[in-house]
């Protein structure tokens, strides 16, 4: 098996879909919306917060690596349906990108600011490989602990629900 940049395309599509198995547990534990502000501590962004990190990195850098416009974050305020919907859309866009996008692509510089204070450029495969991929294992994990810790009965293999 050979890997491409594009290959992060269908590895992102698993995140997504992992997320939706997450939303689904999560949902049905609580037994309603509740939960997306559910944290793991005090001082740590809501369940929420993760599952919107999660949908946006899944479209914005594989666009940015393809030198594709990235589609606008998610709005911050999203109630379920709007979350199932924001998955739905970004697995969507996902379907829509194409190998042939991402080829020669890897060394290409990719400037990015990161909050007020950085804005490194690096070769587009070392944001997707390690900064963009990093960041949804991340959150997706941060959304797992979420969960763990009020209950929730997921176990590892639940991570894996949108395949290996």
């Amino acid at each position: 098996m050979t890997v491409t940049l594009f290959s992060f395309v269908a590895m992102f599509d698993q995140q997504l879909a992992t997320a939706v198995h997450l939303l689904d547990t999560g949902e049905a534990h609580a037994g309603g919306p509740g939960f997306l502000d559910w944290r793991l501590i005090d001082d740590m962004a809501p369940l929420r917060f993760q599952l919107r990190v999660i949908v946006n990195f899944s479209r914005s850098w594989p666009a940015r690596v393809a030198g594709l416009e990235p589609p606008a974050d998610i709005a911050d305020d999203l109630d379920l349906p709007g979350f199932r919907i924001a998955i739905a859309d970004a697995r969507a866009y996902l379907a829509s990108l194409t190998p042939a996008q991402f080829d020669g692509r890897e060394d290409a510089p990719l400037t990015v600011a990161l909050g007020t204070s950085m804005e490194p450029t690096l070769p587009a495969a070392k944001w997707l490989t390690g900064f963009a991929t990093t960041n949804i294992y991340f959150h997706l994990s941060i959304t797992y602990a979420i969960l763990r810790s009020k209950g929730v009965k997921i176990g590892k293999t639940d991570l894996f629900a949108g395949g290996l």
